[in-house]
């Protein structure tokens, strides 16, 4: 088992049916284990002396129906490593549930809203998941992907994880089969940070784009001449630059 000390916020928009989780830790690539969401479905965080399969079979029990009580609890009597673990869900109807196990590493816990569920442990005190929690209550204007950063954001500037900072990862589902957002700062000394900065490249570079792309419906897609025009320059001269240019002529 990988011990995942983390906080991290699943969460829905009941304006567009979007689910994401947004997560950072002191553990390199973390991305993969924690995040888990399905379009139409749900969203799943898993942590702690992480069980991956929380996760994965979190999403098929919302598949079926489930509500995010009654995944988390089938979820836990079913794995005999519940008492390390650390789980959060969010169902189709903005229903959560978390649980944190009595043997995590303090300070551990979380809390549940309507459309969220943020949780942490080995942290810095209770302070870093109240903030993601007031975070994303109080800035429901906001697109989910945006919504769950701000979140994070906040976790981190209240204390995040008490050893230190490491990875960061922001994955989001709308309508289609792959992710609206799969953004992930795999190794950085300011990892929320990081995420922020490769956020708002995205959203100049890589949204537009991902906006034109074929789907079950349509499949030659729709990219305009604006964005491929953009995407054809060396991405330093693109809005938001970044990325790097052609070295010079004997360089």
């Amino acid at each position: 088992m990988i011990r995942l000390s983390t906080f991290s916020i699943a969460g829905r928009c009941r304006r567009s049916g979007m689910f994401g989780v947004a997560v950072s830790t002191a553990v390199p690539a973390a991305g993969p284990l924690v995040t888990f969401a399905k379009p139409g479905v749900g969203a799943v965080a898993t942590q702690s002396w992480v069980n991956v399969y929380l996760g994965i079979d979190g999403i098929k029990l919302l598949e079926q129906g489930l509500s995010a009580e009654e995944t988390l609890r089938r979820l836990i009597e079913g794995d005999s490593g519940r008492d390390v673990r650390q789980v959060g869900v969010v169902d189709r109807q903005g229903g959560s549930a978390a649980w944190s196990g009595p043997a995590c590493t303090p300070w551990f816990g979380h809390r549940t809203g309507p459309d969220y569920a943020a949780q942490g442990n080995m942290l810095v005190g209770a302070a870093t998941v109240q903030a993601m929690a007031d975070a994303f209550e109080r800035n429901e204007s906001l697109d989910l992907p945006e919504r769950l950063l701000v979140a994070l954001e906040a976790g981190q500037a209240a204390g995040g994880d008490k050893r230190g900072r490491q990875s960061a990862a922001l994955y989001v589902v709308d309508r289609e089969e792959y992710p609206l957002v799969d953004l992930r700062v795999d190794e950085h000394p300011y990892p929320v940070a990081e995420l922020r900065r490769i956020f708002e490249i995205a959203k100049l570079q890589l949204f537009p784009f991902l906006r034109g792309l074929p789907n079950r419906t349509d499949q030659q897609g729709s990219i305009g001449e604006d964005v491929a025009a953009m995407l054809l320059t060396p991405p330093p001269q693109r809005p938001g630059g970044g990325g790097s240019a052609p070295d010079a002529p004997g360089a």
